[in-house]
């Protein structure tokens, strides 16, 4: 049976890709979480009594742990996705994600090498380790073209940064010595279990109980939106037919302005929950001073893992977005624990505009 160790496996992407590990390939995974503010057991509540899945508590940036998980486990595919990752809070406090991000990811490295070192014939052949990463790490687009496997790196946030140099110890690691490393970077991701900081739920909660919406600037910066059941399936193909040492951009080939999110989540509200009585949602936008280093677009072009690997979005924005929105409306079971005490859904990032203090959302 193929093992996976999968790191941050209780977030938002790293709990739907062991999801989908676990009951749709039938692989054996060993989930390394720190349990962090963003992460929940809840979100492998599905999979946690399936005996081919095993949690532990523990942090990457902690050798003797991640070392000694792969001497238990021998796993035959590591996927990196532990990291701090939340813009805002990297303005907030840029040296926890440098030592998670970059540090943590050179301890998993470094460990990673130490086991594969010791493999032989078809287990040294099959091991793969996965570093998934953002399109963030490329900058800024403006109002055309894509990034791509060959774009230049030009982060502009403390957290693009931090996974920027994380994204090049995974290919020093390769290149200087021979660990099988596989990058990829992916858009923005959206579905059901993401934390609520996060523009898609965040407005759709606000905008549930009748809130105002903070959007940032006039809310035309735009971002290129994907499922993340559709990532999910992308990193467990690369995993098993990319090409070490390559790298794979994944996109759900959706863009969108962030204003026309929040209007269609407003609109699916409407419609879903009917008209309240101050009118339609839409109404409570309010645009609010921008984030510093606030990218303008993302946009990706996927043509490589398409070509190479054959994976396509098989899931359209409208039908996605539908999916997410009513997967918050009826999983409140879910995500009122992690709001309780309102800090998900206050605005931060303004370490540097203190004099701005209106109450905000993380707008991506």
């Amino acid at each position: 049976m193929v093992r996976a160790l999968v790191t941050g496996g209780c977030g938002f992407i790293g709990s739907a890709l062991v999801r989908y590990l676990v009951r749709d390939l039938g692989i054996g995974v060993v989930n390394l979480d720190a349990l962090t503010y963003a992460a929940t057991r809840a979100s492998v509540e599905s999979v946690v009594n399936d005996p081919r899945y095993t949690l532990v508590h523990g942090n990457i940036c902690d050798r003797r742990v991640v070392r000694g998980l792969l001497q238990e486990y021998r796993p035959n595919w590591i996927f990196h996705l532990a990291a701090e990752s939340h813009v805002d809070r990297s303005i907030e406090d840029p040296l926890l994600f440098v030592r998670t991000n970059v540090l943590g990811t050179a301890t998993v490295l470094d460990a990673a090498l130490d086991h594969f070192s010791g493999l032989r014939g078809a287990e040294r052949d099959a091991f793969r380790l996965l570093h998934v990463s953002t399109d963030e790490v490329f900058g800024s687009l403006g109002e055309s073209g894509a990034f791509d496997e060959h774009t230049a790196y030009d982060p502009s946030s403390p957290y693009s940064a931090s996974k920027a140099g994380a994204d090049h110890l995974a290919r020093a690691w390769h290149r200087t010595f021979g660990l099988p490393v596989i990058v990829t970077n992916c858009s923005n991701n959206y579905g059901p279990y993401q934390f609520p900081e996060k523009l898609i739920p965040l407005m759709t909660l606000r905008a549930w109980h009748g809130e105002d919406l903070p959007v940032y600037g006039a809310g035309t910066n735009v971002r290129d939106w994907l499922f993340v059941e559709d990532h999910a399936r992308a990193l467990a193909l690369v995993a098993k037919a990319g090409r070490p040492g390559d790298t794979y951009c994944i996109s759900g080939n959706s863009e969108r302005r962030n204003i026309d999110v929040v209007h269609a989540i407003c609109d699916l509200l409407d419609r879903k929950l009917g008209l309240p009585p101050s009118g339609p949602r839409r109404a409570l936008v309010r645009f609010v001073s921008d984030r510093p280093g606030h990218d303008l677009r993302y946009a990706i072009d996927a043509s490589h893992i398409a070509r190479e690997l054959g994976w396509r979005p098989a899931v359209a924005f409208e039908e996605g977005l539908q999916q997410t929105v009513e997967w918050y409306l009826d999983r409140r079971d879910w995500w009122l624990p992690l709001t309780e005490d309102r800090q998900a859904l206050k605005r931060l990032g303004l370490k540097l505009s203190n004099s701005i203090q209106s109450a905000g959302a993380s707008v991506a």
